[in-house]
């Protein structure tokens, strides 16, 4: 008797990042599939969301937020920005569960090449990420208050307590909310153009202007800044063969931006990166590149796989490298492999 073969297969050995779905299994319905799962579960978690927190909020005495609240639920800004994050946050199991059952691949070849998030390779990222955030909002509010003044400060500063719950919120919530968002536009996306384009620059592009035109269009220079940071961290992406640096630096900047509007009192008024004036749009071009350049240094050194592996640690069992689709490579373009090597707002 022939065994039975395994319903979720990785892609084959020495493929990149964005190749991970080429497993073999791939089909147009396979890729259809994945699209439909993905915008569905996430349109019926967020509605459930949404009306589960509007009743959770009203029973713990938020109020909903007034008629002219903007794009607010709740009037309480604090309460109103954790239940948006956490509808954010559901974009992870949406995108696994929509790889799991469509793709037929292991989820975790959404977050690298290695089939799993890289703990310590993370928290060497977030090392580098939050000091670089820091010094560049700390440039944007110098430059802001040599330009306005003192109202740079106006804002109902909260008490202590609030403070605190606030910056612990922020702290809980923010790191799944920045994923979930990298999962998308960094991960499944690029991964959705790389099961039939051989190069990762298309499927890049594209899930860069949607990734910007997802914040909103609030003027040229946030959307200039949310695109020209989204192909870096396209870059970095394939360099790194995972998402965990762009996962930190996401976490690294709306941790502080929130943080940051929290303690000037200005939470309720604070808008998204596109909204961004022109001045971030300057401290980005710069720093964009600096964090993307010393993360990328940071891992040849290191030796982080770019590739898939033949043996990932910590792979399933079933997760082994399908049948190549025909005329194509392990590395999808019929050649051997290479073996060379913030913005003060929430993005």
């Amino acid at each position: 008797m022939q065994p039975e073969p395994p319903r979720r297969v990785a892609a084959p050995a020495g493929t990149r990042y964005h190749e991970q779905s080429r497993n073999g299994r791939q089909r147009f319905w396979h890729r259809l599939g994945e699209f439909l799962v993905l915008g569905g579960l996430f349109m019926v978690a967020m509605v459930l969301l949404v009306g589960i927190g509007m009743a959770v909020g009203q029973a713990l005495g938020f109020d909903p937020a007034p008629e002219d609240g903007g794009d607010r639920l709740l009037a309480d800004p604090l309460a109103d920005q954790a239940l948006a994050l956490t509808g954010l946050a559901l974009g992870i199991p949406a995108v696994l569960l929509a790889v799991l059952w469509c793709g037929m691949r292991p989820p975790g070849t959404v977050v690298s090449v290695v089939g799993r998030m890289r703990w310590r390779w993370l928290g060497l990222c977030a090392a580098v990420a939050f000091p670089l955030m820091a010094v560049q909002m700390g440039v944007l509010v110098l430059w802001e208050w040599l330009g306005s003044g003192d109202e740079v400060f106006e804002g109902d500063a909260p008490g202590m307590t609030r403070l605190l719950a606030g910056l612990v919120l922020f702290a809980a919530l923010v790191p799944f909310q920045a994923a979930a968002e990298e999962f998308v536009f960094r991960g499944w996306l690029v991964q959705f153009f790389g099961g039939f384009l051989r190069s990762p620059w298309p499927g890049v592009c594209v899930a860069s202007v949607l990734f910007a035109l997802a914040h909103g269009f609030g003027g040229w220079s946030g959307f200039l800044l949310l695109l020209y940071s989204a192909l870096w961290w396209g870059w970095l992406v394939q360099r790194t063969g995972g998402l965990e640096a762009v996962i930190a630096m996401h976490t690294a900047n709306n941790v502080l931006s929130f943080g940051l509007a929290l303690a000037l009192g200005q939470l309720a008024e604070s808008g998204t990166a596109a909204d961004a004036p022109w001045q971030a749009l300057v401290v980005e071009l710069v720093s964009a590149p600096v964090f993307c350049l010393v993360v990328d240094r940071m891992a040849r050194a290191r030796g982080i796989d770019s590739r898939r592996p033949a043996d990932p640690a910590g792979a399933p069992p079933e997760a082994q490298p399908g049948p190549l689709p025909p005329g194509l490579s392990a590395t999808g373009t019929g050649t051997a492999p290479d073996t060379g090597t913030g913005t003060g707002l929430p993005a």
